[in-house]
């Protein structure tokens, strides 16, 4: 089974992006973030055309968030810790495999910049909500997979000029901490599990030709629980629709279950 993970920016403007790509790939499962539109605008037709099911948590004009996927999804959750913002980050679902139940968390973090201010704050106060809820859902069922857009840059292997960024909310200490604290939950860093040092980029800038000259970071991820990381068979950086005519910023990252 392959589960993939892809900030679209805008999933009416990558309408064609996203149709090629599950045509030409076929993931079983695609956690989607950033959809920049309401459920009542969202592009159903196209994406059951190729025989997909839809689940959608949209939002007018900015964040929202859909999972795609080819057998129909259990327990479906939209905002599962009640955002005091009300913006639409995250979707959760359940499916069986290998008679494991599995429940699956489509999340799109904050960006938090600029620092110092309230974006940086709601950013803090999201992670820690995220965090918090995670320990309570664990506790009625271990087998968990997070994938999506954590605008969260690891470490310094992540991200092509680490020194630009030690003030940027992307990687800033506190932030990376964040991450380590929902890892320390019970999971593991799915693509550094497999790929322990390999460069796995899955953003460009569209700005001063950084996927030409491979100025990435990696921001999106897979946080995968210890009770499922054996059946992790691969992780992937898909890098073929980041190379395509108007294309998203970010390119799929996927994790395949043996």
């Amino acid at each position: 089974m392959i589960i993939s993970s892809w900030n679209v920016n805008s999933v009416r403007a990558r309408i064609e992006n996203i149709k090629e790509y599950l045509k030409k790939f076929s993931p079983d499962i695609v956690m989607m973030q950033e959809i920049k539109t309401q459920n009542e605008t969202y592009p159903y037709d196209d994406i059951s055309s190729l025989k997909y099911e839809n689940y959608v948590f949209g939002q007018k004009s900015y964040n929202g968030v859909a999972i795609v996927s080819k057998k129909k999804l259990e327990n479906i959750k939209n905002d599962p810790f009640k955002d005091k913002n009300k913006q639409s980050r995250i979707i959760t679902a359940d499916i069986k495999f290998k008679k494991k139940n599995i429940t699956l968390i489509n999340i799109y973090t904050p960006n938090g910049n600029p620092v110092d201010t309230e974006k940086y704050t709601y950013k803090l106060y999201w992670l820690e909500s995220l965090i918090k809820k995670l320990k309570s859902m664990s506790k009625s069922n271990e087998n968990i997979i997070i994938g999506g857009d954590f605008n969260i840059i690891p470490a310094a292997e992540d991200v092509h000029n680490p020194k630009s960024y030690e003030n940027d909310a992307l990687f800033r200490l506190e932030i990376r901490k964040k991450l380590r604290e929902l890892i320390n939950l019970g999971f593991h860093d799915a693509y550094r599990f497999i790929n322990p040092e390999k460069e796995g980029y899955t953003f460009w800038d569209y700005t001063s030709g950084a996927w030409q000259k491979n100025n990435g970071m990696r921001i999106d991820h897979f946080l995968v629980s210890n009770s499922l990381i054996n059946l992790v068979k691969d992780v992937k950086i898909n890098k073929y629709p980041r190379g395509r005519l108007k294309p998203s910023d970010h390119t799929p990252i996927e994790i395949e279950l043996a």
